[in-house]
This record gives structure tokens, sequence and C-alpha cells, in this order.
């Protein structure tokens, strides 16, 4: 898979997801090229048409089109697991179109569609991509995620499977620090670490509370007694946790791409990713091949899920 080549297990060790049988309690197992799939359904065939294949929702923000090209290439993953199909979305703009064409913004693909709160519900798996903001979701993805109230009311997506790819300026923009639940204020001054609510530290270790925010349930915008911590918390776990769906990050699964140095790579053991410097870099074959193993790999866990 381009330069991500350590990702594919040898056949002896892990069957594909298309012969897993309901008894299997192996782990899930790396996503395999296409090519191996159509030779093992020959021996074991599965029927499965179009109308009853799982679908993954790729549900996207972007600006500049980084984003947009993570979730094209992801797309491509996915399709590639037999029984597994990708849908792609894009959330609703907030800017205004003077301010998107001072920004100098490109027009959207009118050809994939915008998402609402209840289609969201009739996914089998989504993956959710956008660039940073500060170190946080942009405001049009949280914009997204605020309106899907009566989903969470209704736990309509309670036990789906949910992963997280984003883009970001600059290497130190937030790759890791957007997917989990680790921020900072606008002026990266202070991270908080929202997972346990009940620890923060600036960068060097410095300043340890472990009452200030214990009961800071909301996390919006909160402050000690004099009004000198502000922190402003949009976090990307915590909207799956209150869904109660299921965080499925790739970890090391893509292999030896994970540990080359030798050039700019996007992307964590939460997600794929881009770095888009300032607009004019494009995704590297790396970080899209990271993308491309992120879809498969989601579609094999989804597939699993389905058969449980």
């Amino acid at each position: 898979m381009g330069k991500g080549g350590g990702c594919v297990p040898s056949k002896k060790k892990h069957p594909p997801p298309d012969i897993a049988g309901d008894g299997d309690t192996e782990a899930i197992p790396i996503p395999i090229p296409l090519d191996d799939q159509t030779d093992t359904a020959t021996t074991t065939p599965v029927v499965m048409s179009t109308s009853t294949n799982l679908r993954i929702f790729i549900v996207f923000y972007s600006t500049y089109g980084h984003v947009e090209k993570l979730a094209r290439r992801m797309k491509v993953g996915v399709d590639g697991v037999n029984g597994v199909e990708a849908v792609l979305y894009r959330v609703p703009e907030t800017l205004t179109e003077d301010v998107l064409e001072k920004m100098k913004a490109p027009a959207k693909d009118v050809e994939i569609p915008e998402i609402t709160a209840r289609e969201l519900g009739e996914a089998d798996g989504v993956l959710f991509g956008f660039p940073t903001r500060y170190g946080c979701m942009a405001a049009q993805m949280k914009a997204f995620f605020d309106s899907t109230g009566m989903l969470w009311k209704e736990q309509k997506l309670a036990g789906k499977p949910a992963g997280f790819f984003l883009s970001t300026g600059t290497q130190g923009g937030g790759q890791e620090t957007t997917a989990m639940d680790i921020v900072g204020d606008s002026l990266g001054m202070i991270p908080l670490n929202c997972i346990r609510m009940d620890i923060v530290g600036d960068s060097l270790g410095m300043i340890a509370l472990n009452w200030l925010f214990r009961y800071s349930i909301r996390m919006g915008i909160v402050g000690d007694s004099l009004g000198m911590i502000v922190l402003n918390c949009w976090t990307a776990i915590t909207q799956l946790a209150h869904h109660g769906m299921l965080f499925v990050p790739i970890g090391y699964t893509f292999g030896a791409g994970m540990f080359k140095m030798d050039d700019i790579r996007g992307g964590s053991p939460y997600g794929a990713g881009v770095f888009a410097g300032d607009g004019s870099r494009e995704p590297s074959d790396t970080e899209l091949a990271l993308a491309e193993h992120q879809g498969q790999y989601m579609a094999a866990v989804v597939k699993k899920l389905s058969l449980a």
C-alpha cells in the first residue's frame, strides 16, 4: 500500500474478515489487499448484494481540500473490503460566501451532499474528518455534533464504531490533540487532560491541579477564581463517548509506514492526517496510503462487529 508496505500480514496468521465465523475470537485483522480477498472469496463465497452492504459514512469538513483528499482515498480503502461500502458526506458550512471568498477557499464539490443528523443514524460506522483550529476541531464539525441532540437522546449511535482523520497547518498543530481529549487555550499555553478531568499542567509539567476541573462537567470555558486560566474544550473523543460510540484508532497497524522518518508525514495512532502548511502543500503518497489503510481497517472492524 504505497509507502506503508509493512501493514500487510500473512494469510496464515490473519484470515480475512469475510471468512471469520461467529465464534472467531481472534483480534481484528489488518485489511488485506483486494486481490487476496478475491482469491479467498473463490473458496468461501459470500453472496452480498450492493443493497445489503454495510455502510461507513465518511463525514468531513474541508476548507481548502486537504481533508477531502484524505476522505476520497479513505473511501477507496473501505470499498476495497468485500461487503462494505463508503459514502462521502460533508457537514454544513457555517461561514458566509463573502468570508469564504476572502479566504480564497475553493468551491465545494456539489456531488458530495451535506449530511443531516438524522442521516447519520443510518450508518454502520463513521469516519469523521476535519482540520484543526488551535489544536481543536473546526467549528463547522463542532456545530454538526451539536445538532445531533436527538440522536444522543435516543442513543441511536450507541455501539457504532467511529474514527477520526485530520489536517493541520504545522507539525505541532494538533495531529494528536485534536483527536484525543487534550486541548489548550487559543494561545497554546495550557493543555487540559479531559479524559480524567482532574489533571491539568503546562507543557513543562510544572503545574498540576487535581481539583480545579474535576467538576467542570460542561468543559466549555472554565477558569480559576482569579480568571487567569481559560480553556476552550472542543474535543473529539468526548463526542463519541456521549453518543456511546466505539472509538477505533488505527494504532500502529500501518506497519513500517508509521516509523518512516525520511519524509514529512501527518497522521498518528489516532488516525490518518495531513500537514497542509500554508495550504499549498498537497498530501504525500504516505499520507494518502495511511488514509486508505484506515478505510480498510475500519471496514474490517465494522464487518467483524456485524458478525458478532
